[in-house]
């Protein structure tokens, strides 16, 4: 399986080292944080990445290191998971993505997005993705829409207490081409 993706502006690909200070810098920036319980220290954010990348190590494929062509090294992740949490939807496997601020606006993720979701579908021969996220993250739905996937309803994360205002989830999901 391809370790590396490529849309005409964008490289999805393995993590490298350099990635780590500009991760923790987007894990640490209040917007970029916004939806999610708290941000994250250097240590937690340089965690995640080598989680990230263990899980590509294992799989061949994951939330990928995003890179601008000619530009920007490191704009965030786009990809592929499993969710680690159990709900009406799971087990499953989610695009996702996570953009720094200064990425916001151009078309990445959503680019970025249909490169993993033509892997999922044609590479891993998968039925169905989905993706969600906090019912106050219209940026994130939007790309889902932008991507073809459809809302199917609401659920509470399951890791998430029941006092945060983050709690309630949408969930979107879309078929693979020409299935049901």
């Amino acid at each position: 399986m391809p370790s590396t993706l490529s849309t005409p502006r964008l490289r999805l690909r393995p993590w490298r080292e350099s990635d780590l200070a500009p991760f923790a810098a987007l894990n640490a920036d209040p917007a970029v944080m916004e939806h999610f319980p708290a941000a994250l220290s250097r240590e937690e954010s340089d965690a995640m990445a080598r989680r990230i990348q263990a899980r590509i190590d294992e799989r061949g494929w994951g939330n990928w290191a995003v890179e601008v062509v000619g530009g920007e090294p490191f704009i965030g992740f786009t990809g592929l998971s499993v969710p680690a949490f159990e709900a009406h939807f799971t087990p499953c496997v989610e695009v996702g993505w996570r953009l720094a601020r200064g990425a916001w606006g151009n078309g990445y993720a959503t680019e970025a997005a249909r490169a993993a979701l033509a892997f999922g579908f044609g590479e891993l021969g998968l039925a169905e993705i989905v993706s969600f996220t906090a019912l106050s993250n219209r940026r994130s739905m939007a790309v889902m829409e932008r991507i073809g996937m459809r809302r199917d309803g609401e659920f509470d994360h399951p890791k998430l207490d029941a006092a945060s205002p983050l709690r309630r989830h949408v969930l979107y999901r879309i078929a693979a081409p020409g299935s049901r």
